[in-house]
């Protein structure tokens, strides 16, 4: 071979090289598939992941040196998104996936019943089918509750707590998670003796939200309650918005919608609850199966009341809710 030919294909093979070496390390990481119900700007989906990352990181897991994380946003809680997403990733055949919600639990399930899931957030996977009990879920399937139901007649009291003129409560939720039902039958029977009637009202966007608050607060003495939902967290600042339009007392599943400007949440610490679930998918990285890894109840739940807002609203907070918040927003 002539020194210029020869001289040619070293360097076409030393160029290769690094090619190969990075083809051969991401043959020896493990893959993680994440599906999120959010879109990829919204802070409260970034907070999640960066804890569930954050968790990952303490267990030796880093992105790049010995594991890749497929995540997908769909956006708007659009359920074709999610369907389209969530058998993308199961065609990937990851090592484990990561759901953040019933909206995508049970789309990743039709999509596989093989690759090991790990949920967050969902208030009741054994009614809605994704488990066969909490202590042994018996299928591909594992993960973290959001709450029980007693927590949703919680809801109504503290929501009669601040606001004690409050005699008509609507409870905006969305029809396509099966727990709406439990948790309706919950916050009604807390309803009569604390002398409230509620009301169930079904949503599936922004502008059926407008609609119905728009309707219901043509009445005086109203409240609201917003339970979790993809939905929920999607359009928390229009349900905020209306809130603040109509003065509705409202009470949130969670924090994020009261440091937005929010009357009240009560609810579990879902960032908490995205480190946590690094431990199990930890856990079936090194071998064991979400069939036998119960799934886990919320360990805190946290009183959120922004101050700024009682007094917009003109409420005075009791001070047995001053006593009791775990946060305090001015």
């Amino acid at each position: 071979m002539r020194r210029r030919e020869f001289i040619t294909v070293l360097g076409g093979a030393a160029a290769a090289w690094p090619f190969v070496a990075r083809a051969q390390q991401n043959e020896g990481l493990r893959r993680i598939g994440v599906l999120m119900s959010v879109a990829a700007d919204d802070e409260e989906g970034k907070a999640r992941f960066g804890a569930f990352q954050q968790g990952l990181q303490q267990l030796g897991w880093v992105e790049g040196r010995n594991v890749r994380i497929d995540i997908r946003w769909p956006g708007a809680a659009n359920a074709d998104d999610i369907r389209k997403y969530a058998t993308g990733l199961a065609t990937l055949a990851p090592d484990a996936i990561l759901a953040t919600g019933s909206s995508t639990v049970g789309p990743l399930l039709q999509a596989t019943r093989t690759v090991p899931i790990v949920f967050v957030g969902v208030p009741d996977p054994v009614g809605a089918g994704y488990v066969a009990s909490l202590a042994r879920p018996g299928g591909n399937a594992t993960g973290f509750t959001a709450f029980e139901y007693g927590l949703s007649a919680k809801w109504l009291e503290l929501l009669k707590q601040i606001a004690p003129a409050v005699t008509r409560v609507a409870v905006l939720r969305d029809p396509t998670i099966t727990a709406g039902i439990g948790q309706f039958g919950a916050i009604r029977s807390a309803a009569a003796p604390l002398g409230i009637e509620v009301s169930p009202v079904d949503v599936r966007d922004a502008g059926e939200m407008e609609r119905a608050l728009d309707a219901f607060a043509r009445s005086s003495s109203g409240g609201l309650i917003v339970p979790g939902s993809a939905l929920a967290v999607v359009h928390r600042k229009v349900i905020i918005a209306l809130a603040a339009r109509h003065r509705l007392p409202a009470v949130y599943f969670n924090r994020t919608p009261v440091t937005d400007g929010g009357l009240m949440s009560y609810g579990s610490d879902l960032i908490d609850q995205y480190r946590r679930a690094a431990n199990y998918v930890d856990r079936i990285l090194k071998g064991e199966k979400p069939a036998d890894l119960p799934v886990q109840d919320p360990t805190k739940y946290d009183l959120v009341i922004n101050l700024k807002t009682a007094k917009v609203l003109g409420l005075t907070v009791p001070p047995s809710l001053l006593a009791t918040a775990n946060e305090l927003i001015d």
